[in-house]
């Protein structure tokens, strides 16, 4: 919620004091990051998770990738894409995610 109305620094804040992280919190800030065109953050944020992926998470992280189109969106978004699940290749959503973000790579 607090991202949505800009407030990124007291999102930040927040995220920080948790304890136990999960992927629904990740993917809340990457969201958050992407949603207050911090492309750079989300990507590095992005990076810094090391638990299993959902494809919610693929999803934002490609519209991360798409939005910021430079030679480190590319390679994540390659990376990503070639190392997502089968089973989430079929997921509608998360496809055309990862179409628009190939397509804006050229």
């Amino acid at each position: 919620m607090l991202m949505k109305f800009g407030d990124v620094e007291s999102a930040e804040r927040i995220f920080r004091s948790i304890k136990a992280k999960n992927i629904i919190t990740y993917g809340a800030m990457v969201k958050g990051y992407v949603g207050n065109e911090m492309f750079e953050k989300a990507l590095d944020l992005f990076e810094q998770i090391n638990i299993e992926l959902g494809d919610v998470t693929y999803t934002i992280v490609f519209n991360a990738c798409a939005k910021l189109c430079n030679d480190r969106a590319m390679k994540i978004g390659k990376k990503l894409l070639a190392e997502m699940p089968e089973n989430y290749r079929n997921n509608n959503i998360t496809s055309t995610s990862a179409i628009d973000m190939l397509m804006k790579f050229g």
